[in-house]
């Protein structure tokens, strides 16, 4: 039968419990009446969720095991069963005006995630970023106004399939990973320095205006380079070739680098993807 009190219950022979004194640690004590015996309650929800809250603390920070209890053995046996706990996420319903999309990888497998800018709406397992993943997520999410992405391919294509009223904006940090691979962080060439120093630009700019004055530095750039971009290396005895060129072919481009880091920002001003967020309302 429920105790509607949570009143303490022998458990030797299950009669009702009363309080007797406390303890020399200052905990109360509790005796049966019928059978003589006492007990002294312990609360292990409390216990349990003091744990959970600690292992969370140190899951989301960069200090040590041995900082959330007396030692290193002792809370990694006290937070053991916290790696079972399976997270759950209610789908609200809710339409975000902005949500980042991305994939991170560990341990052989992928979660795709979904982010507020605030807090995680949802979360998808998988082997690899793909349309068949990246559907099941957002299959389950309303269209918000404007999606943030690292230019995955499957991600945008499946974006557009689902959601064809959200606007596309390429996440400025992973715009700027790119110019990195493409220029290096100190490139020698005038060409690179100048281009890197447009990429470098991108998150100052606060207002339409300044998009607009960034975009016309980066046509000025185009034409200052324009025969730069074009050179081309012609087969010869002697020359390497670069890993990248066919067997047969004659020529390549000589500073494709430098090519790939300019279609990267072109590409992202035709398809508006670029200073999407300073349009929305």
């Amino acid at each position: 039968m429920p105790n509607p009190r949570n009143h303490p219950v022998c458990g030797v022979c299950a009669n009702k419990l009363v309080k007797n004194g406390k303890t020399g640690a200052g905990r109360t004590r509790w005796r049966c009446k019928h059978c003589g015996c006492s007990a002294i309650q312990t609360r292990t929800d409390s216990a349990k969720k003091a744990d959970f809250n600690s292992f969370i603390a140190w899951l989301t920070s960069t200090q040590p095991r041995g900082d959330f209890a007396t030692s290193t053995r002792t809370f990694t046996r006290k937070i053991q069963w916290c790696w079972n706990v399976t997270p759950r996420v209610v789908l609200t319903g809710e339409i975000h005006d902005q949500i980042m999309l991305d994939g991170t990888y560990f341990n052989g497998w992928c979660v795709l995630i979904a982010y507020t800018g605030t807090h995680v709406i949802d979360w998808q397992w998988c082997d690899q970023e793909k349309n068949a993943s990246w559907t099941a997520l957002i299959s389950r999410i309303p269209a918000p106004v404007a999606a943030i992405v690292d230019g995955n391919g499957p991600l945008t294509t499946t974006i557009k399939r689902l959601w064809p009223t959200t606007r596309i904006q390429r996440c400025h940090f992973h715009i700027r990973q790119a110019a990195h691979r493409y220029l290096t962080m100190r490139p020698v060439l005038p060409a690179n320095k100048e281009l890197l120093g447009l990429f470098k630009m991108l998150p100052k700019v606060t207002s339409l205006d300044e998009a607009a004055k960034w975009t016309g530095a980066f046509t000025s750039w185009e034409a200052k380079w324009e025969s730069f971009l074009k050179h081309r290396t012609q087969v010869r005895p002697g020359t390497p070739r670069p890993a990248h060129v066919k067997p047969g072919q004659r020529w390549w481009y000589t500073h494709l680098r430098t090519r790939r880091a300019h279609n990267l920002l072109t590409g992202l001003l035709r398809d508006r993807q670029l200073f999407t967020w300073l349009g929305r309302v």
